[in-house]
């Protein structure tokens, strides 16, 4: 057995109506998850044991179910119950920290057909993991990226489990010791394996519209409200290959990276080479953002 394997967390989960420790959690292997990758999943970050634009995560669930045609298998108290319980069953130390909340529904166990059957019984699995928060030090000097052609299918708006392409667009960041894969098409900025992008030029954010070539991720809706409150210009819109060399910042967004400063591109330096100005006032935005949740006040934000 590989060891990874003996290192599997024994943490509560919960799986098909029964919570069970993580490591004896077990599907069908004729499951279209398993089988087809057929199924969708969130990812909601905690801060101090506060799940973190929860609702705003659920309605992007419910968007990603309804593209594939499978019925919501719970109500949206339902999976904040479970989310919590799972929450508060965390480890005291990995409570207090932060968590990402995984929230996977596949269409359900049939027998192997690329068509969609009828009736089945979604697949409901959640977990919680800690997650890894961006090193002080990182975050003082940015990060380097690379850049690949978008080579991933044309509905990248679902958050699918079906990932080997973002799988394979990750790889190629690793190979290279690079923080992330920034992703274009046909010349035209789409987003990063696991991230969205932000160009900054002459004050102004901008990021890539949100239609069926980008996962809108919640930090879009999170973003223009901090750009909003802090009286930073905002606007979604086609962004050339071209102005993302050029800009003045370059800002990679995600739940786990939150908002990080990109300074080089396949080796060529963005602005002044260093986290600007708009960097600083969107992630003292979102701390802020963050503070309101873990005093149980909540963040909405704007629709993502």
């Amino acid at each position: 057995m590989h060891p990874i394997a003996h290192a599997l967390p024994d943490n509560l989960c919960y799986l098909d109506g029964s919570y069970t420790p993580l490591r004896d959690a077990k599907i069908s292997v004729l499951d279209r998850g398993f089988i087809f990758g057929d199924g969708v999943y969130e990812v909601v970050p905690t801060y101090g044991g506060q799940p973190f634009c929860f609702d705003l995560h659920m309605a992007r669930l419910e968007r990603s179910l309804a593209e594939l045609q499978i019925r919501s298998p719970l109500s949206p108290a339902q999976w904040r119950e479970i989310a919590m319980r799972l929450v508060e069953a965390a480890p005291p130390a990995q409570r207090a920290g932060m968590q990402g909340i995984y929230i996977q529904v596949t269409r359900g166990v049939a027998p192997r057909d690329h068509a969609m059957p009828q009736g089945l019984t979604p697949t409901v699995f959640v977990m919680v993991n800690p997650m890894k928060p961006v090193a002080d030090a990182v975050r003082a000097q940015g990060v380097a990226c690379v850049s690949a052609p978008d080579f991933r299918w044309q509905k990248a708006h679902i958050k699918a489990t079906s990932l080997l392409g973002a799988v394979l667009a990750r790889q190629i960041s690793v190979a290279a010791g690079a923080a992330e894969t920034i992703m274009f098409r046909d010349e035209g900025l789409s987003e990063a394996s696991s991230s969205n992008v932000w160009v900054v030029k002459d004050g102004i954010v901008s990021g890539p519209p949100k239609d069926q070539l980008v996962l809108a991720g919640i930090r879009y809706g999170l973003i223009e409200q901090i750009c909003a409150d802090a009286g930073i210009p905002f606007t979604l819109r086609r962004i050339t290959r071209e102005e993302v060399f050029g800009a003045d910042e370059l800002l990679l967004s995600s739940a786990s990276k939150e908002v990080l400063p990109v300074v080089t591109l396949d080796g060529r330096t963005i602005g002044a080479g260093r986290p600007g100005p708009i960097y600083q006032a969107l992630y003292a935005g979102y701390q802020q953002a963050k503070a309101r949740s873990t005093q149980r006040q909540g963040f909405q934000g704007v629709p993502a």
